[in-house]
């Protein structure tokens, strides 16, 4: 069993209506890459390497992704 088979997030609208014109908002395409999974995962084990991946990727930064948290942090 996957704990996160259908898990594509949640995106602020306001987010991607700054980012994208209209046009570009009516056709485009969400690809999801699986980074890894666990068959024997908590959901608490999995929320920690959601964490690890976002902080990882940089993808809280602004203008690289559009996660909200954990907030990104300049070293």
């Amino acid at each position: 069993m996957s704990l996160c088979n259908n898990y594509f997030g949640s995106a602020d609208s306001g987010l991607i209506a700054r980012d994208f014109s209209d046009e570009e908002r009516r056709n485009f395409t969400i690809r999801r890459e699986i980074l890894w999974e666990s068959k024997t995962a908590t959901p608490t084990a999995l929320s920690a390497k959601e964490v690890e991946f976002i902080r990882q990727y940089r993808s809280s930064e602004s203008g690289i992704g559009y996660n909200r948290w954990p907030r990104y942090a300049r070293r």
